[in-house]
């Protein structure tokens, strides 16, 4: 039997959701102000980010299966391969100035994904959704957020970084 992988990121932001909304739909788009491109694969969709879309960002693959604007994006996985599953962020308002900003991801790994979701995926993962949760709340907030990434993370990325150029 496959043991799942249920991975959940969030951060309450101190703004109503109409406000997280707008940021919230800049997603995938020339101007994305809650994806953390500055270190991190740019998110891009074929034709933008619209249900049927194909896209993702770096190596991993999804297609939109799901949009409701300024609340909800749904995703199911294509790749990498193994990878089985869906992930997706949404708002949730907290009372009249906070919003919640989650992050979830479902799958069941398959093959080598068994052991390349816990050493390798999973962490660049959860760096990466991190940082976007800082990025959302800078742009908020106009206060700085620096994540940290591991030791471990910042070896995983020289070696990809390597692969890449090589």
């Amino acid at each position: 039997m496959l043991m799942p992988v249920a991975n959940v990121h969030e951060r309450l932001l101190p703004a109503p959701i109409e406000r997280v909304g707008r940021l919230f739909d800049t997603l995938a788009s020339e101007h994305d102000e809650l994806w953390p491109i500055d270190h991190w694969p740019p998110m891009r969709f074929d034709g933008g980010l619209r249900v049927g879309a194909a896209g993702g960002h770096g190596p991993v693959r999804y297609t939109v299966a799901q949009l409701d604007p300024a609340r909800l994006v749904r995703f199911r996985f294509s790749a990498p391969r193994g990878l089985h599953g869906e992930h997706w962020l949404e708002l949730i308002p907290s009372g009249a100035d906070a919003t919640l900003l989650r992050h979830c991801l479902l799958a069941r790994p398959a093959g080598a994904m068994r052991w390349q979701w816990p050493l390798i995926w999973g962490p660049l993962h959860d760096a990466l959704l991190e940082d976007a949760l800082a990025r959302a709340h800078e742009r908020i907030t106009g206060t700085p957020d620096p994540q940290r990434w591991t030791l471990w993370v910042r070896l995983l990325r020289r070696v990809l970084r390597a692969r890449a150029r090589s």
